[in-house]
């Protein structure tokens, strides 16, 4: 049976409104196609790191497949871009965005997937008002990801980036029309619909596959801001909260015929446990993970040494395959 809860600070009549939409697309995912591809590696920055889409998709696999081995790896990174740019002053001054660029090459080589999620974005436009050369930044940093993606023998697939949302932070963004901006621009929302409308052009222009997270949370928000004004993905306009995450997986979860609860668990009736196990699969091996690979963003929690945090994840695993496998 699906379960239907309603988050703290998440208006009821908000939530049944969203809950109606996301039981919408769960229908629809159960006529999707699973990959053919079985090692998985998301990549992005906090949004991604922070990972609890990541967590929702790999535990839906683990509850209708536990027979299928999928490997699915999270080396999203906190403040990353794909277009190697960065705010004046970004974190205070203490150091500047990472760019994927300097990583990349040893994140295909060490994790080898056969199959890329990459979702960018949110921080490429620094949180200013939409620029050229900065929007160029990342369409050119985009092709590059791309490019070495198929070349190292990877499929990929692109996700337009979540929303930004400036109503919880009404206080902290800036308007328009001023030189300077040590604090996001209030329209930067509208920067990311002409990000997300460029890689979803591509599917037709170019033939990439890009799934369109950014339009489904837009959508889902201004739904669910009809019956709540108050309501938000993100109190700090940027980071969803596991209502947003859920909504981010719905292309993957319709697209792969995944289905899950209102909060996001497996539909299973061990589905919570599984989540939980895999939760804690996830976020020991991406730490590890990154501290294996390594990158330039000072402040990243230190990982566990690879073959401790792989054996303890293969404990994990093995604990949400049984239940998933049980009757």
């Amino acid at each position: 049976m699906t379960m239907i809860t309603s988050p703290n600070g998440i208006g009821r009549r908000a939530w049944l409104g969203l809950t109606l939409g996301v039981l919408m697309l769960s229908a629809l995912g159960v006529r999707g196609q699973l990959p053919t591809a079985e090692r998985i590696l998301f990549l992005g920055d906090s949004i991604t790191y922070q990972g609890t889409y990541v967590t929702i998709i790999e535990a839906a696999l683990i509850a209708q497949y536990p027979e299928r081995h999928f490997v699915v790896l999270n080396l999203g990174l906190s403040s990353e871009t794909v277009s190697g740019l960065s705010e004046e002053g970004h974190a205070g001054g203490r150091f500047p965005r990472p760019d994927l660029h300097e990583r990349l090459d040893r994140i295909l080589t060490q994790s080898k997937p056969e199959l890329v999620i990459a979702c960018y974005g949110m921080n490429d436009g620094i949180y200013h008002p939409f620029d050229a050369g900065r929007f160029a930044s990342f369409q050119h940093g985009v092709r590059r990801l791309r490019e070495k993606v198929i070349g190292s023998g990877a499929d990929i697939i692109h996700l337009t980036p979540p929303v930004f949302d400036p109503q919880p932070i009404a206080t902290k963004v800036l308007p328009a029309r001023r030189d300077h901006y040590p604090a996001p621009f209030a329209g930067y929302n509208g920067v990311l619909d002409i990000y997300a409308k460029w890689l979803s052009d591509q599917s037709k222009e170019a033939g990439w596959v890009v799934w369109d997270l950014h339009g489904e949370m837009n959508r889902a928000l201004a739904v669910a801001r009809a019956s709540d004004p108050t309501f938000t993905f993100a109190r700090d306009g940027v980071h969803p909260n596991a209502a947003g995450h859920l909504v981010m997986a719905g292309p993957i979860l319709r697209q792969w015929g995944l289905k899950t609860t209102t909060a996001g668990w497996p539909l299973h009736p061990r589905g919570e446990e599984i989540f939980k196990l895999v939760q804690q699969k996830q976020e020991t091996l991406r730490d590890s993970w990154l501290s294996t690979v390594g990158h330039q963003r000072p402040g990243v929690a230190v990982g566990l040494p690879f073959p401790k945090a792989e054996a303890m994840a293969a404990v994990w695993d093995t604990q949400a395959r049984a239940l998933a496998a049980r009757p």
